[in-house]
């Protein structure tokens, strides 16, 4: 497993790379000689086809008044970000139905509101390298740096370690952590004895829940593997991961779930 997910390494296996370190205005005033008038102090005729004055002023404000909701919005939106103020977490909630609730270390992930500040449009496939219980011990470590949100058992059981709102530390990519959500899965990459129907069909129902939540589509862009995260060095989930079985029970279990939307 690498180190510091927001750097160089990340929370998948399979890998032999070392721990990585965490408009300027014109001339004058527009229609200036218009508006003194003409021979004998007549007034000169208003010119047609643009904007009146009012029409201006109004279309002003609606501008303004659009932009200041904006700003409002994001000003709400990005409040909790401020030094000392945090959205609250009720430890315990699970994303995924069936999960089982067991927190990473706070050193691992940190805080966020997606899909809100980043979208979420990713799912990588990572593989712990070790067991199960490996995993679950060394995302609780401070000094490993990296987590991710799902921990899948070659039984099928699902730990649910960071919310999914939170950014993981665990493709050793800040993009792709930001936009993504990252599912470990018990075994070695170079045993694919461990990669049992159990575990496929649970990891399935858990990418095809996320993807219906999210909008993701169910395809090899947007369901990738650790190793095809832009600048890792890590191969996981390996040659024996079975990519076509695996997308197949993801679709089979999306279309058991309504529509976005």
């Amino acid at each position: 497993m690498g180190n510091q997910g927001q750097g160089k390494g990340g929370a998948g296996s399979g890998t032999k790379a070392p721990a990585g370190k965490s408009g300027g205005g014109g001339k004058g005033r527009a229609g200036s000689k218009g508006a003194a008038g003409g021979k004998g102090g007549k007034k000169a005729p208003a010119k047609k086809g643009g904007p009146g004055r009012r029409a201006f002023l109004l279309g002003g404000t609606v501008a303004v008044v659009g932009t200041v909701a904006l700003a409002r919005d994001e000003l709400a939106r990005l409040y909790w970000r401020l030094p000392g103020v945090e959205r609250k977490r009720v430890e315990g909630v699970l994303d995924h139905k069936g999960a089982e609730w067991t927190a990473a270390s706070r050193y691992n992930w940190r805080r966020a509101d997606r899909p809100d500040d980043y979208v979420i449009d990713r799912v990588v496939i990572h593989v712990v390298q070790g067991s199960y219980a490996s995993a679950l011990r060394v995302f609780k470590d401070p000094g490993h740096g990296a987590a991710a949100h799902y921990v899948v058992r070659k039984d099928g059981h699902v730990a649910q370690m960071i919310r999914e709102l939170d950014v993981a530390f665990h493709a050793g990519n800040r993009d792709m952590n930001e936009r993504s959500i990252g599912i470990e899965h018990e075994g070695f990459v170079d045993r694919p004895q461990d990669f049992t129907p159990a575990m496929y069909a649970a990891s399935a129902r858990l990418t095809a829940d996320i993807c219906a939540r999210y909008g993701i589509p169910v395809d090899r862009e947007h369901i990738i593997g650790h190793v095809e995260v832009p600048g890792t060095d890590h191969t996981d989930p390996g040659p024996h991961w079975d990519w076509p079985r695996y997308m197949a029970l993801v679709k089979k279990e999306r279309a058991k779930l309504p529509p976005v939307g």
